[in-house]
C-alpha cells in the first residue's frame, strides 16, 4: 500500500559542469584537438575553392564564348556563394587560433570549465534550495574524476 503521508518528490534533470584541472598534459592534448579542427577548416576551404573553380569551369565550358549575362550571373552568384562560405571558415579558424593563444597562456593547476553536455538526475522535495540541488560540477584531472562538487541527492 502507498503511505499517504510520504513526502511529495519529483525527480529532475540537471545539468552538470564539467571542469579540468589544467596541467602540462591537458594543454598538450587540447592544442592538438585544436590544431586538428584548424586543419580541418584548411581542408575545407581547398574543397570549397576546388568546387567552386570546377562549377564555374563547367559553366564556362557548356557557354558559347564571350559569357552572355545569364552566364555572367551564375559566375558571379558562385564566387558570392564561395566568399561568403571561405568567410564563415576563416571566422572559425581565427576563432580556434585565438583558442591555441588562451591554451598556451594557461596557468597550471588552474581550473576551466569545458565545454562538455553531461546530465544528471536529483531529486527535490518541498523545502529543498533548488538552486544548491541544480548545481554540481565535476572536476577532473588528466580526463580522470578528481573531485565531485555539490548537492547529489
Amino acid at each position: 500500500m502507498d503511505d499517504i503521508t510520504a513526502t511529495p518528490s519529483l525527480l529532475l534533470k540537471r545539468a552538470v559542469i564539467v571542469k579540468s584541472i589544467v596541467t602540462e598534459a591537458f594543454k598538450v592534448k587540447t592544442q592538438e584537438q585544436v590544431q586538428q579542427q584548424v586543419q580541418a577548416l584548411d581542408n575545407q576551404m581547398q574543397q570549397l575553392e576546388f568546387q567552386g573553380k570546377r562549377a564555374i569551369a563547367e559553366i564556362e565550358k557548356k557557354t558559347i564564348q564571350p559569357a552572355g549575362p545569364e552566364a555572367t550571373q551564375q559566375i558571379e552568384s558562385i564566387k558570392s556563394q564561395v566568399n561568403t562560405q571561405k568567410a564563415k571558415i576563416l571566422n572559425q579558424k581565427n576563432a580556434l587560433l585565438q583558442q591555441l593563444n588562451q591554451i598556451s597562456g594557461m596557468e597550471l593547476n588552474q581550473e576551466v570549465t569545458l565545454q562538455t553536455n553531461l546530465e544528471s538526475y536529483c531529486r527535490v522535495s518541498p523545502g529543498d534550495n533548488l538552486g544548491e540541488k541544480l548545481r554540481v560540477e565535476v572536476v577532473l584531472e588528466d580526463e580522470v574524476i578528481k573531485e565531485i562538487r555539490g548537492n547529489l541527492g
